[in-house]
Parts: C-alpha cells; structure tokens; sequence
C-alpha cells in the first residue's frame, strides 16, 4: 500500500546517505503477484508502467532511477530500459534511466549478488569491532557460526552462499514460503536454492518441516531475515534465540521488537546499512551508463 511505499522510500533515503552515494530516495511498485501472470503479460505490465512513470516525468537518467526488488530483476529491468529508450530515442544516457540491467544491456558485473555480498561484508566488519561483539556475547569470527536465513531469495541465497563458502559459517536453517529445512550439520545452499527453482519450495528437501516458526526460533548465532518486512514482531520476540541479527530485507524488525531484542543482548545490524551493497553498486551502474 502507499504507507509501505512512502517508508520504503524514506528508508532509500537515508540508505543512500549513510553510504555517500549521491542518488535521492525514491520507491514505486506494481500490486501484483507475478506467479499469476505470463511472461508476456508481464512485459505489458512493465512496459506499461513505464509508460505512467514517463508521462509523469518519473524516470530518466537525471530524475528517478528505478533498480529490481521484490519479484522483479534484470529482465523487468530491461523491458524498462528498452521501453523508455522507445519513448526517448534521442537520449544518449538512455541506459541510465533504470539498474540492475543484464550486463549486456548496459548493466554491471556484481550488481545481481551485490546486497547478499554488502550483508557479508557488514557482518564482517562487524566482528572486526570488539565492543559491538562482546555485547552480542559471541566471539572469534564467522567461521563456524551457525546461520538461519530467512527467504532464500536473490539477497538471502547470495548471503549465504558466500558466508558459507568463503567465511566457514554453518547455514543450519532456511525459511521459505512453504516451510522450511534444517540441519544442525549445515545445508547445501546451492542444492537447495537449486531445488526451490525447480520444485517452486522447500518441502521435499532434507531436513524439511512445515513449523517455520520453530525454525525461526531455534538457537543459532546469526539471523538474516531476508525476505518481508515485519518478520520479527512483540509476539515472537521473546522467543529468537541469535545473538546477532543482521537485516538483509527492509524493515523485517518492528520496533517494539527491536527494543526488546535489544534489552535482550541481541545485536541488531539494522536494514539501511546492511543491504546497501544493492544501491552502492546500482551507482557504479549508472555512473557506467552516463556518457
């Protein structure tokens, strides 16, 4: 709803300051679920929407630079690219009115995998910081902390993928839609994010259970909610377990929960610098597309 779009707004906002890159704040999106519609019909929508946001003076290289999010990606970004080069074919920074582009139409290597690469590097740094550790009560470094995820989309696969395979962590429990799997021994991340695209879920998978909320409260050290906001509310609070929470997704904590997790010890990584590495790279993008 509109809210939710002006919060996310205000959150690129501040997002974008905190990491100096020199773009404004801006959100918009189509309420739709894209599972109902053809591939065709979502290019219309796209293209469509496009259309509004060009009548309204909404997009351009130098105005309003659109990137992928929830349900989109590089391919709903180049139906965009191609749709206002259409409508502006004297523009000569055509390219830089939207990122997250194919890198053959104008995108940038590392753009797809670069908010789970800037939730990695948070993480990092933050174990490099002695004082912030000792609060969360864990010590040493990543290697063999265990790891929930929560959505193992774009952002929570890539995460995971590079904190299991270049830091050592354990990822022993995954939350999707359908339920979710775990394994105190860790989880095969790319088996498994290969299974969701094939089987559409997790159900099925090894170490599958439909109680995602048992798996959301087990002991662990590291929690990334990476899928919707509001995730962790005043209801379930009380009962997550992780000792760092870093937030891959937009706004996955409410704020009385925050308070409480913090009372509790819990070290909160907060959303506006966590998952920066998406728009700090989108720049590197259009600082590419403008000639």
């Amino acid at each position: 709803n509109q809210d939710e779009v002006m919060a996310l707004a205000s959150l690129m906002t501040f997002k974008c300051a905190i990491v100096n890159v020199p773009f404004g704040g801006a959100k918009g999106g189509i309420k739709i679920d894209p599972k109902k519609y053809s591939e065709y019909n979502l290019e219309k929508i796209t293209r469509r929407f496009t259309q509004e946001l060009a009548k309204r003076s909404l997009i351009s290289p130098a105005q309003n630079v659109p990137a992928p999010d929830m349900g989109t990606g590089e391919r709903e970004m180049a139906w965009m690219a191609d749709e206002y080069k259409r409508l502006f074919p004297s523009e000569l920074n055509s390219w830089g009115c939207v990122t997250g582009k194919p890198v053959s139409k104008g995108g940038i290597r590392g753009r797809v995998e670069a908010t789970g690469r800037g939730v990695q590097y948070a993480l990092k740094e933050a174990f490099r910081h002695p004082k912030d550790i000792e609060f969360s009560g864990l010590t040493g470094s990543l290697k063999d902390k265990r790891v929930i995820v929560q959505g193992l989309g774009n952002v929570g696969y890539h995460a995971a993928q590079f904190l299991s395979q270049e830091d050592g962590a354990i990822i022993i429990g995954v939350l999707e839609r359908d339920g979710a799997v775990y394994n105190e021994d860790g989880i095969d991340i790319d088996g498994l994010h290969k299974y969701i695209v094939d089987n559409g879920g997790v159900k099925g998978f090894k170490g599958y259970t439909s109680d995602s909320d048992s798996v959301l409260t087990s002991d662990c050290d590291i929690l990334i909610p990476a899928a919707l906001e509001g995730v962790i509310t005043p209801e379930n609070a009380d009962d997550i377990k992780a000792n760092i929470i870093i937030e891959a997704a937009n706004g996955p904590i409410t704020f009385t929960a925050n308070e409480m997790l913090r009372e509790k010890g819990c070290l909160i990584i907060p959303d506006l610098y966590a998952n920066a590495g998406g728009v700090t790279v989108s720049y590197f993008e259009w600082v590419k597309n403008i000639g």
